[in-house]
């Protein structure tokens, strides 16, 4: 189906490019926010959202666990009741404990103190797997595997346009409290060990700025959510 997109959002296929590449592309040429790239293919749901900052980078980045929030609420509202989503902090999706996509971010400067001229929020998601076999990846999962096959992909791109709506809109209306109490509620892993590249330590929790706080030897390290930003050509 055809996705139904809310007001403030104007969506356009990207016939199987990358839509977070080519939203990176369109936000740095200048493109209007709001501006939603897809792409649904067999197997997997891709798609990007360009925004247009009025706060630093720091705050800024608030909008991917929003956006991680807004599908989770999407497909809480249509899923079978036994499954569960969780929100990892560097973008990770754990359905039922395994992962099935990802989000993604990037923007214009990687200054956190910087006004970005624009940022990039994507979501990719395995709908489904051409194999049988889950066995051979324990960690890896799809929404068909759990139980969500008959969820129609445009469907759910909608919704999780819809829902992100609202947060940022709560966003705006209340401040970070309601945001970062509900994405603590959503956190995959807290209390675990996690190690991210040059950092490792026990996950404990987030700042105001969704800083990840991580506890090593009993001291606690503060790994700022702009370092999950990737690099765009």
């Amino acid at each position: 189906m055809t996705p139904l997109f809310p007001p403030l959002f104007d969506g356009r296929a990207t016939a199987g490019a990358d839509p977070f590449a080519a939203a990176c592309t369109e936000a740095a040429a200048g493109c209007d926010a709001g501006l939603v790239l897809y792409d649904i293919g067999p197997d997997t749901l891709r798609a990007a959202i360009v925004f247009a900052p009025e706060v630093p980078l720091r705050q800024a980045m608030i909008m991917q666990p929003i956006c991680g929030i807004g599908f989770q609420n999407a497909l809480g509202a249509v899923a079978p009741p036994e499954v569960s989503l969780h929100l990892e902090w560097q973008g990770g999706l754990r359905l039922n404990g395994a992962r099935c996509g990802a989000l993604r971010s990037a923007a214009a400067s990687r200054d956190p103190d910087a006004l970005p001229s624009w940022l990039v929020v994507a979501l990719d998601l395995h709908m489904r797997s051409d194999t049988e076999e889950t066995g051979l990846t324990p960690d890896e999962t799809t929404l068909a595997a759990e139980g969500c096959g008959d969820l129609d992909p445009g469907d759910l791109l909608g919704a999780w346009l819809r829902h992100t709506l609202v947060w940022i809109n709560r966003w705006e209306a209340e401040g970070v409290r309601p945001v970062h109490d509900t994405w603590t509620g959503l956190a995959h892993g807290l209390g675990d060990m996690l190690s991210l590249s040059a950092y490792s330590g026990t996950f404990r929790g987030i700042d105001e700025d969704f800083g990840l706080l991580l506890q090593q030897d009993g001291d606690a390290q503060i790994i700022p959510l702009t370092d999950i930003l990737e690099e765009t050509s």
